[in-house]
């Protein structure tokens, strides 16, 4: 049976410790690494035996009573927070390891959330039981209110012989028939680990084990239990169907495509169907199969359901691609609010930076590594400046490049307040397209949407499609700072072409003038980024947190206590609060704890002042323009926006 189990944690709470001594107790190693001795399996990486931290997601094999396990090992820094969300999609299972000491902390919530949104079994393991200042029942108090009421404690090895009346009873209470069987007192200890798996794989339940991995306690306890009720059920005879998790890039720049089998199997040489990053369909060739254990790999001729593989051959298949019979792809919740600019000696070549900063940004999406054609500069996406930081090292180790950054700016988008209609027409000599297009506002976070209402009498569906590829193929620029459109919904109503003049990007420049057009009518909003935020203190600091949240332009829910412990949660704007934990930790003598996500995209509180400091003219962008090319007497012209609607050989 082929289970994949993902180890997350926040950063410090013993995580990769915990994974040694899982492949130490299945002999999968000789001798146990530690994080601080810098020789920890998974961690191979300089820079995360430098930093004593996990950065990149890695994966070790280990096979326990006829259950093959692979184990995911992920980052716990927020910083690398998009990189442990990639490795969820092919998840079976997630532990997550709290400190004895700490609890559960900011980093833990987001994790928690995201594994409820992608509805993956949990379990917990209480960590560093050893450490001074160790509260396990405080630790579970907090797993029960700050993250779900649905646990039960299990002390030492679940035994089918001999179960605690606490823990059956803890059971029942969540499944019918346990629980008649249980006030009768007629149960068997079979039926409850069964009912208890059961109920764990459908994430009604959670089980909470403790120990310390440093010290070696808990683990053999820990591990008979996972077996006991963790299982999978993949269809190795169905047809092939897997999920991209990874992409990594050899020395001599062999691309390497990780994914997970979902269903069937794979053989080096099959034919593999995907749809690419822009939407092409591709069929390509498996020319090998690996199969990793940390840095090592063995190659293999097939794959089946249920295993992680490395492919090569796959040359555009995308990190949250669906190959074969899986044609929906993942989509992610933890997007960077923050954007750099790469510095970088003004006599190499940009061509070659760009193409090694696109070889990141295929194994990191998150960067959005952009070109900006009219600045001659390259920028990034970064959740924060420790991964900048990191990636400086990155290049110079593997492209043996120095490059800088610059200071991390809040990224901005804009969007529309109400209903537009825009048309773009553009007929040089021997060319011909136009398009009508509406613009109306879309939900928050939903992006650019691509609608389809126009009658094949008057365009045909190939134009039509093409249409639609040219609105969803890029980033569109805003007017008022430039940033990125977001939260429009794009319908197509209407649309010409020419039998004989009409030409491959002749749609192309027509919809992006439409585009443009449109968003010359509209009544353009800046949007910020936020933060979605939980703050905990004690009592007598909840009059200053509440006067800093406001003064942040943020908002609150009326607080919560517990004790002489303050629970505050809201929003606030990335820019104003960004800072915020080290100024709490300062003020709370170490005592407050901060948790931060993204919680998308609001109306910007400063935007007047921004837009000023962002200068960005709009008519003076040579990606963009909203003004049509007509033709007359075998000459072209050129008419502005806002004469372009009498132009037009067509009626909306």
């Amino acid at each position: 049976m082929n289970k994949t189990i993902g180890l997350l944690a926040h950063v410090d709470a013993g995580k990769t410790t915990f994974a040694e001594q899982l492949l130490y107790h299945t002999s999968s190693i000789q001798s146990k690494g530690r994080v601080d001795h810098q020789d920890s399996f998974l961690d191979t990486h300089e820079l995360e035996k430098a930093r004593g931290i996990t950065i990149f997601a890695d994966q070790a094999m280990i096979n326990y009573e006829g259950s093959g396990y692979c184990l995911i090992d992920t980052p716990g820094h927020v910083d690398f927070s998009a990189e442990m969300e990639r490795s969820l999609q092919v998840m079976d299972y997630a532990i997550v390891i709290l400190s004895a000491v700490e609890g559960v902390q900011g980093h833990t919530e987001t994790v928690w959330q995201l594994l409820r949104k992608q509805g993956i079994p949990t379990l917990f393991f209480v960590n560093k039981l050893d450490r001074t200042g160790a509260d396990l029942e405080a630790v579970v108090e907090q797993i029960h209110r700050q993250l779900t009421p649905d646990i039960v404690r299990v002390n030492g090895q679940l035994s089918a012989a001999h179960l605690e009346e606490e823990l059956v009873a803890a059971v029942a209470e969540h499944d019918e028939q346990l629980l008649e069987d249980y006030l009768e007192g007629d149960y068997d200890d079979h039926a409850v680990v069964a009912v208890m798996a059961r109920l764990i794989q459908k994430s009604e339940l959670f089980p909470v084990m403790s120990g310390s991995a440093l010290m070696d306690r808990g683990i053999d306890d820990f591990l008979h239990n996972l077996e006991l009720l963790t299982g999978t059920a993949y269809n190795r005879q169905a047809p092939f169907a897997a999920r991209v998790y990874k992409i990594r890039h050899e020395l001599q720049g062999t691309r390497l495509t990780f994914l997970k089998i979902t269903a069937g199997h794979l053989r080096v040489r099959a034919e593999v169907n995907y749809m690419s990053g822009s939407g092409e369909k591709l069929q390509e060739k498996v020319t090998s199969l690996r199969i990793y254990n940390g840095e090592k790999f063995t190659l293999v001729e097939e794959a089946e359901a249920g295993q992680l593989i490395a492919a090569t051959g796959l040359s555009a298949a995308a990190v949250g691609a669906g190959l074969g019979e899986l044609q929906q792809r993942a989509r992610y919740e933890l997007v960077p609010a923050l954007k750099s600019k790469v510095l970088f000696d003004p006599e190499l070549s940009a061509r070659e930076v760009l193409r090694y900063f696109q070889m990141l940004g295929d194994e990191d999406p998150s960067l959005n590594v952009i070109w900006d054609e009219a600045l001659q500069e390259l920028h990034i996406h970064v959740m924060g400046a420790i991964q900048l930081e990191v990636l400086e090292q990155v290049v110079m180790d593997r492209f043996k490049l120095k490059v800088a950054f610059g200071t991390p700016e809040i990224l901005y988008k804009e969007t529309i307040a109400g209903e537009v209609y825009g048309c773009g027409h553009f007929e040089p000599l021997g060319h011909y397209a136009e398009v009508h297009l509406k613009l109306e506002p879309g939900p928050r976070d939903s992006g650019v949407v691509f609608q389809n209402k126009c009658h094949s009498d008057h365009l045909s569906t190939g134009y039509q499609n093409l249409v639609g590829q040219h609105v969803l193929e890029r980033e569109h620029h805003g007017l008022l700072t430039g940033s990125p459109l977001t939260d429009v919904i794009v319908t197509l109503l209407n649309g010409r072409a020419h039998n004989k003049h009409t030409s491959g990007g002749d749609f192309r420049e027509a919809t992006h003038r439409a585009l443009r057009q449109g968003l010359e009518q509209a009544e353009n909003i800046l949007l910020e980024p936020y933060y979605a935020f939980k703050i905990k203190v004690d009592l007598d600091l909840i009059g200053r947190v509440m006067s800093d949240i406001r003064q942040a332009h943020g908002s609150l829910e009326p607080p919560e206590t517990h004790g002489d412990q303050a629970y505050i949660s809201g929003t606030a704007p990335v820019a104003t609060f960004m800072n915020y934990s080290a100024e709490l930790a300062s003020f709370s003598k170490g005592k407050g704890a901060l948790s931060m996500q993204f919680g998308g995209y609001q109306p910007c509180h400063q935007a007047d002042r921004v837009i000023e400091s962002r200068g960005y003219h709009k008519n003076a962008d040579p990606e963009y323009t909203s003004a049509s090319i007509f033709c007359a007497k075998g000459q072209a012209y050129s008419v502005p926006w806002e004469e372009a609607d009498d132009h037009m050989h067509v009626q909306r």
